[in-house]
């Protein structure tokens, strides 16, 4: 089961947003509870999301639209979310992916890195942690530091 969220709030005080963030951020997990909760952070944060449950979604919404950035669970009941990682990175423009997982392994970490993901998160998670990578994500590939090597 899935659910499409599309949610709009207003900037809270203090937030930075950029015209870069028109383009909405897609969320992909097969755990519906964290979906809803990501997407309410987020959009509390001036994002709009767009939510997929499986891989298969998530790639037809990959096609279907531009996204400023794609947050990606690394197992997904139809297949690997490194797939989804894969196909963001390839999809003009560049959109950058980060890679969560409840399963987290250095030979997992290396894989999404090499995928393209920008960004590795192991749940549980801060919000903080999430929020920053968010953010670093939105930067200006100028602006960004050099992502460092796999290991």
């Amino acid at each position: 089961m899935s659910c499409h969220l599309a949610l709009r709030r207003t900037v809270p005080s203090g937030s930075i947003v950029s015209d870069e963030v028109a383009a909405p951020v897609l969320v992909v997990d097969d755990e519906t509870d964290l979906i809803d909760t990501l997407a309410r952070l987020l959009g509390a944060q001036g994002y709009r999301v767009v939510t997929a449950g499986t891989r298969g979604e998530a790639l037809g919404i990959i096609r279907e639209r531009p996204l400023g950035l794609v947050i990606c669970d690394l197992r997904l009941p139809d297949g690997d979310g490194l797939d989804v990682v894969r196909a963001t990175v390839a999809t003009p423009p560049h959109t950058p992916a980060i890679v969560m997982t409840g399963f987290p392994s250095p030979t997992t970490r290396r894989a999404a890195l090499e995928a393209g993901a920008a960004e590795y998160l192991s749940k549980p998670f801060p919000v903080a942690s999430l929020l920053e990578a968010v953010q670093k994500a939105f930067r200006p590939a100028a602006a960004r530091p050099p992502r460092a090597a796999a290991r």
